[in-house]
């Protein structure tokens, strides 16, 4: 029997009630995928958002604030069309994921185990791990500066007190997905009315915002820091996690129902990945009109950038500022321990209780802080290696998604095909001219 008619009669023998999920939006997703109901509008979307949600705070962690900030303070706007071409890859890249856990009833990690040889699955599974050690250090440090500098406790402290508050985060998922969901969607609405008031306080020049977006250039010296945007833009651990959300959320009874859901996926996609796009945006924005003009040493960290915004805007700046860093680390860390399940699972079939997994992931960002390293240069860093990630989870989604026998209607056109391959040939790309540039190689005048 093939995966598509198993998932058919998965669906057919499970009530929705019995699945290990919401059973109230089941329900009312399954009456709109069936057209039997009368809701309209949002009411109609609304079972079937929160995925891409989930996902999008990944593409509004720390490490966004810190490449996104150094990239303002030290370049202006020049970086910001960076900002704008990864957005629209992210949107590309997270509607395949979705796609394939909606069609498979798999992750990408365990359709990699049942396809690949198994000494390619043991290597993509340490890289895979390597990127989410990566993302959880990037989240963990900036939720920990962010407790720093709201409540001036000492980064051990607000290390210590990072932790508890995402085990509490993570512990709401044992009521269902919708509490973990609302309580994500709740940070990311804290970070964008928080930039929201630092784009009003600051008051950019709109014609040099189109004129950023409209005319794309890049220099050797903001290589580096584009490759990092890059990196904390299209995230490798949530195009892993991204299928898994979707995969068992929601299950269609046929392959009319199948095209109906993702249709309804690709809105909570769009929204959510265009709003984190926005929030990236006016992190560099805010930067550039406020901080370049105070030199790039205001850049050099976000502890910098806290100090130097209440002289330039006002003491609620920088309390602002701290505010959206501060949830902006704590749901990411608590989405980025999520993905490390997903990865150890998929790949190897190793399952370690959530607490533990959330408790051995913390330990570099913990040594990070005793050791006193500077939290913005390894945040910075931490971008770079997840810049080198995003192939090995890129390349195997592109693989599984055009293949008609695995994805049945849904496998991909060829439009989108074209459109994959070439961010696919963007990403690495940028990887290797920032090899080019860390091994001493210049690109001389502005490309």
């Amino acid at each position: 029997m093939d995966l598509p008619r198993r998932r058919e009669l998965l669906s057919v023998l499970v009530p929705f009630a019995e699945l290990p999920r919401s059973a109230a939006t089941a329900q009312a997703a399954a009456a709109v995928l069936a057209n039997r109901t009368n809701r309209r509008g949002l009411a109609r979307v609304l079972p079937f958002l929160g995925p891409a949600f989930i996902a999008s705070v990944a593409y509004m962690d720390p490490g966004n604030f810190a490449t996104n900030i150094a990239a303002g303070a030290e370049f202006g706007y020049l970086l910001l069309w960076v900002i704008v071409a990864s957005n629209i890859m992210a949107i590309l890249v997270q509607s395949l994921s979705a796609k394939l856990g909606i069609a498979t009833g798999l992750s990408l990690p365990e359709l990699i185990q049942r396809y690949c040889p198994r000494p390619l699955t043991y290597v993509l599974w340490v890289l895979a791990e390597i990127v989410a050690m990566a993302t959880d250090l990037a989240e963990f440090l900036g939720a920990a500066l962010g407790f720093h500098l709201l409540f001036g406790l000492p980064l051990v402290a607000a290390g210590l007190l990072t932790a508890v508050t995402t085990y509490s985060l993570l512990a709401l998922q044992r009521f269902g997905f919708r509490p973990f969901e609302a309580a994500i969607t709740l940070f990311v609405g804290i970070i964008g009315t928080c930039y929201l008031i630092e784009i009003g306080l600051a008051r950019p020049s709109a014609g040099e915002l189109v004129q950023a977006v409209l005319v794309p250039r890049i220099n050797s010296d903001s290589i580096v820091v584009a490759v990092g945007i890059l990196g904390a833009t299209v995230m490798p651990h949530v195009i892993y996690l991204h299928s898994a959300l979707t995969k068992d959320r929601i299950v269609p009874r046929n392959p009319s129902e199948t095209r109906r859901l993702f249709r309804f996926e690709l809105v909570d996609i769009v929204v959510a990945m265009g709003l984190a796009g926005l929030i990236n945006g006016a992190m560099l924005v805010m930067a550039a009109a406020t901080l370049y003009t105070a030199g790039a040493a205001a850049g050099d960290s976000l502890e910098e950038a806290y100090r130097t915004l209440a002289p330039l805007l006002g003491g609620a700046a920088s309390t602002v500022f701290a505010v959206a860093l501060l949830a902006s680390g704590l749901s990411s860390s608590a989405v980025g321990t999520m993905a490390g399940q997903v990865i150890m699972q998929g790949f190897v079939n190793w399952q370690i209780p959530l607490w533990l997994r959330r408790f051995v992931t913390m330990l570099p960002a913990l040594v990070v802080i005793m050791l006193g390293w500077e939290p913005t240069q390894v945040l910075v860093i931490s971008q770079v290696i997840l810049s080198f990630g995003i192939p090995f989870a890129l390349i195997p989604l592109l693989v599984f998604t055009w293949r008609r026998d695995i994805m049945g209607e849904l496998a991909n056109h060829w439009a989108t095909n074209v459109l994959a391959l070439l961010t696919a040939a963007i990403v690495i790309t940028l990887n290797l001219l920032l090899l080019y540039r860390t091994l001493g190689g210049e690109f001389g005048t502005p490309l």
